[in-house]
């Protein structure tokens, strides 16, 4: 591996953070070109790999990644510095969005800003999507396993985390009677032990302090205690808990009405940081409804972004340092690579179901155990469809850039938006 200093390393961070549009197929897809395709800091095995790992994990799959490459690259300072900045950026622009949004109500005209950005990010998550497949399917079998992955999800609708066990499951089956490979011993426990001694404490003292100081009734409480369960049970990211969140949101807890909740994950999309920002949203409305005031609002999104992100470093930095010497069993390295396979067709899922909402007006999806996503042809959107295409030319024929290409659509949309 390459050596990087932390320097350089924060620049790229950064960079990645202000530029992470489009969900977790797009910022995989940013993540790759970055790190793997440009740079070589980590190469395709080590950045599937630890996809692989961050797709078993609770929580937002991307923004984890980050800051495992961030701590492979610099220790956990460069975890920390790899994971705030994929965050930060987004969460800023969602909390100020979401102060407009309270003070005047709508968000049309957000939607109206980063209208070509999702034009454009459709184009960069095909490239990409075309990069890893070729890279991560090398067997028939692997073909297969991406194949029906896709297919459960996409056509049955059935649970990711079902998916990804169901490949580990074969992928563990398969390895039977391969040679163990020699590798890095196994840490410590008393390491394990130390650093998950240590985030559970900076996840859940804030939360305990909260329940003392304003009571267990109180709406930041409430919120803290909410999005903390949350936060354990988001397998597959943010689409995954998106239903159950919105229902105890809005018909429980009534923090906010049906339409806000709709706005809310609009925003969330088409704004930079991972999509469970949606959560920020919503916090920020719950606190400024439960008090009244916009300074409760701010405490409600920042309770939100606590417990939503720090159990993300547990996760990462508890099971980081095992990673290496997973890949060096056979078995589990086995199973890794049938849930590489099937990331293949994760990810292909997610931009078809991207790529259809960008593209057309009405998307359905019928209610019974065939229930694949289908668009309404005569909702589609023409101008979007023409953006698409401008930004795949760019990236592919005059290999323009994504910061690039992503200023030029986001210009020509808007322009496109004002004049009709």
């Amino acid at each position: 591996m390459t050596h990087v200093s932390f320097s350089d390393a924060l620049k790229v961070w950064g960079r990645i953070g202000c530029l992470s549009f489009g969900g977790p197929a797009g910022q995989i897809a940013l993540m790759h070109r970055e790190i793997v395709e440009e740079r070589g800091w980590l190469s395709e095995k080590d950045f599937l790999t630890a996809l692989n790992f961050c797709m078993l994990l609770p929580g937002p799959e991307a923004m984890q990644l980050a800051t495992y490459t961030g701590w492979r690259l610099n220790g956990v300072k460069g975890g920390l510095a790899a994971g705030l900045l994929f965050v930060l950026p987004g969460a800023f622009v969602v909390l100020a969005l979401s102060a407009l949004y309270a003070a005047f109500g709508t968000m049309g005209w957000v939607a109206a800003i980063f209208f070509g950005v999702k034009a454009a990010v459709l184009a960069i998550v095909i490239e990409a999507l075309l990069r890893v497949a070729r890279r991560a399917l090398k067997s028939r079998a692997d073909w297969v396993i991406a194949g029906l992955a896709f297919a459960s999800l996409y056509v049955f609708g059935l649970p990711f985390p079902l998916v990804i066990a169901l490949a580990a499951l074969f992928g563990f089956l398969r390895g039977r009677g391969s040679a163990e490979n020699q590798g890095a011993a196994m840490p410590p426990l008393s390491q394990l032990a130390r650093t998950v001694a240590l985030w559970l404490a900076i996840w859940l003292v804030p939360l305990a302090a909260l329940d003392v100081l304003a009571g267990p009734g109180h709406v930041l409480t409430e919120v803290g205690v909410f999005f903390s369960k949350l936060a354990v049970v988001t397998f597959g990211g943010a689409y995954a808990v998106l239903t159950y969140m919105a229902q105890a949101a809005v018909e429980q807890k009534q923090w906010l009405a049906p339409q806000e909740m709709i706005d809310g994950l609009g925003l969330a999309e088409t704004t930079p940081g991972p999509l469970i920002l949606v959560t920020e949203f919503v916090g920020f409305m719950a606190g400024w409804r439960g008090t009244g005031s916009l300074w409760g609002g701010l405490a409600g999104a920042t309770v939100t972004l606590w417990v939503t992100f720090a159990p993300c470093f547990l996760w990462i930095f508890a099971g980081a340092p095992y990673i290496e010497m997973i890949g060096r069993k056979p078995r589990l390295s086995s199973a890794l690579a049938a849930i590489t396979a099937a990331v293949v067709g994760v990810i292909l899922n997610l931009s078809v179901w991207f790529g259809l909402h960008v593209l057309f007006g009405v998307v359905t999806r019928p209610e019974s155990w065939f229930r694949p996503w289908l668009p309404v042809f005569a909702s589609l959107d023409v101008a979007a469809l023409a953006l698409s295409l401008i930004a795949a030319a760019a990236l592919f024929r005059f290999h323009l850039g994504i910061p690039k290409t992503l200023a030029l659509c986001a210009t020509l949309g808007l322009a496109w938006k004002m004049a009709f």
